[in-house]
């Protein structure tokens, strides 16, 4: 829930609501540089920012389609998508030592890091 109002307090702070916004979940694995997706978080900051109005895409590059599961069955079948511009925020769920050498900050797209992935301090970068 947290994680959840943070990311509603920094699109509000880009004028956006919640609801409509289209949000890039980075890492859905359960740990970093694993394809272990059995009880990860990730899951249920998808159900909850959806359950808002937003629009959830994934990007794993360990989980590249979800697998069906009991409590998760609706999101069997998403596929991961590639990092790019476009999103209204950026996510950081997981941090996959893959992602050290992507310029999220070039994206110029506001992000929510949980996982402190993004080095330095940037106005786009919030910490959560």
């Amino acid at each position: 829930d947290f994680v959840v109002m943070r990311v509603m307090e920094v699109l509000n702070g880009v004028g956006k609501p919640l609801k409509g916004s289209k949000i890039l979940l980075v890492g859905l694995a359960y740990k970093p540089n694993v394809d272990d997706d059995r009880e990860s978080p990730s899951y249920h900051l998808m159900e909850k920012l959806e359950a808002h109005g937003a629009i959830v895409s994934y990007n794993d590059p360990h989980i590249p389609v979800i697998r069906p599961s009991r409590e998760f069955a609706r999101f069997a079948g998403r596929t991961s998508v590639p990092i790019e511009a476009g999103y209204d925020l950026i996510l950081v769920s997981t941090a996959h030592d893959a992602y050290r050498s992507i310029d999220f900050l070039g994206l110029n797209t506001p992000i929510v890091d949980t996982r402190n992935l993004v080095q330095g301090k940037h106005h786009l970068v919030h910490r959560a």
